[in-house]
């Protein structure tokens, strides 16, 4: 987010591997392209959806939508269904939702024959959005943005960790003793990583392929960690393209034999970060986070907008970690965020100001590998305008250790994220109750199921010691 340049799936520009209405028939016609998957991002930040018939995609399905059971917002990790979800139950039966595609996200998908791939709005079934979905949630806030004449642009730094071991055989081993792909620390380093380069050249390549713009990979500290890079763009383009990289990362992994993980703490070592990226623009593409004559260049929007993000994360932390596991990253000292505090380009704060000019901005440090980047976008807009629309006075600058300091902390447990999203007015207002109790109730099915196991640590102490 350096320069003032057009992103891809703007209206200023659109990489190649985007296709057009017309561009999608002539394939099909001519047999290059004979299936489309109409997909969406489910609350577990999962890429779903069906594959359909390209033919019947251009006759059909691109103008009128494809129906899917409202199930698939309201199930936990393993797809099973479970209770306490107003929109979708046994009680209501179980109906159908349409996925209207959105024609301006179709695009190839290079790693997968024959393949066009197509992001989708949900709706009811008389046209009504399903607000709960995380793409509905992020344009909501985005169109709150625009209200005021602003944009949104988002970059997404995701890791992941890769293994030897392929999915299928990771999986009989319960995930345990895999092979990782590096055997020391290759944060930067060139070496061990170029072990891995066939995987992850090809994964560059595809999504390049695919429409998005790739700036690069390197190799980070944990064991196979990497983290390959994507030029900024508009929220909603960033958070579609998103999915389609994850998963399709793990689709050419698949491929290659081997596994990568998203999860935010795969061991004890350091776990996999999501840093997210966002600058406000006008919508007349003026630097409105800029300001050259105040102190530090930022503006006083640009201010209000940081205030507000100190003055609601704890409330809203729910939105970018949003499982379990997110809150064993929070280590002091492991480049993972402990203190709510802002930096200049100081990375023990769990916000980071860079950049200038357009490319002001300010990274949260929060989120981990597992989160669900509509939501997460969405919870930094909502502060954000919350301290543009309270005027709310910025902090000083914090210098030195965050993780030694007395500011705020993040949320320890999902259970503490989970009591402050219940009782946030904010995220009420922000997002509304039919949004908030959806969540809330995700929340509360993850918890019980960690309650209720028996875990291999407990094993250990207790078989034959207590």
């Amino acid at each position: 987010m350096t320069e003032n340049r057009p992103s891809a799936g703007s209206s200023e520009h659109r990489n190649p591997g985007y296709l057009g209405v017309d561009a999608l028939a002539e394939a099909v016609s001519t047999g290059r392209i004979d299936t489309v998957i109409v997909a969406f991002t489910d609350m577990q930040g999962r890429l779903v959806g069906k594959r359909v018939s390209a033919r019947l995609f251009v006759e059909d399905v691109q103008s009128h939508g494809a129906e899917c059971c409202n199930y698939l917002l309201a199930v936990d990790v393993d797809m099973n269904t479970v209770d306490g979800y107003a929109m979708s139950s046994w009680e209501r039966g179980y109906g159908d939702m349409v996925m209207m595609p959105d024609i301006s996200t179709l695009r190839l998908v290079p790693w997968l024959p024959g393949t066009a791939l197509v992001t989708a709005d949900l709706h009811w079934l008389d046209e009504a959005p399903v607000v709960q979905s995380p793409r509905q949630i992020l344009q909501t806030q985005l169109d709150r943005l625009e209200a005021r004449g602003l944009e949104a642009f988002v970059g997404t730094e995701l890791e992941f960790l890769v293994f030897d071991d392929g999915y299928r055989e990771a999986w009989k081993k319960g995930y345990r003793n895999l092979t990782p792909a590096t055997d020391y620390n290759i944060d930067y380093a060139l070496l061990a990583s170029t072990r891995m380069e066939p995987l992850l050249r090809e994964i560059r390549l595809a999504m390049d392929g695919a429409g998005m713009y790739c700036e690069g990979v390197k190799g980070e500290c944990n064991l196979g960690q990497q983290e390959i890079a994507f030029r900024y763009a508009p929220a909603l383009v960033t958070c579609d393209n998103h999915s389609i990289y994850k998963n399709g990362a793990k689709e050419i992994a698949d491929a290659h034999g081997k596994s990568l993980t998203f999860m935010a703490k795969f061991n004890e070592r350091e776990g996999n970060s999501c840093h997210i990226h966002i600058s406000l623009r006008g919508t007349d593409g003026s630097a409105v986070f800029a300001d050259a004559d105040a102190e530090h260049g930022m503006s006083t929007l640009f201010r209000q907008f940081l205030a507000g993000q100190l003055a609601v994360m704890r409330e809203l932390t729910l939105f970018s970690a949003p499982n379990i596991n997110s809150y064993k990253r929070y280590v002091p000292g492991s480049f993972a965020p402990t203190a709510i505090a802002w930096g200049l380009d100081n990375r023990t704060c769990a916000l980071r100001v860079v950049g200038r000019g357009h490319g002001m901005r300010v990274e949260n440090r929060v989120p981990g590998g597992d989160v669900n980047q509509y939501l997460a976008v969405s919870a930094l807009i909502a502060a954000g305008l919350y301290g543009i629309e309270n005027e709310l006075e910025l902090d000083d600058v914090f210098v030195g250790n965050a993780y030694e300091s007395d500011a705020p902390r993040v949320p320890a447990s999902l259970r503490e994220a989970a009591t402050l999203f219940a009782g946030s007015a904010i995220a009420r207002e922000a997002f509304g109750d039919e949004v908030v109790d959806h969540y809330l109730n995700n929340a509360r099915i993850e918890l019980a199921a960690y309650d209720s196991v028996v875990t291999d640590w407990e094993r250990v102490r207790g078989f034959e010691r207590l």
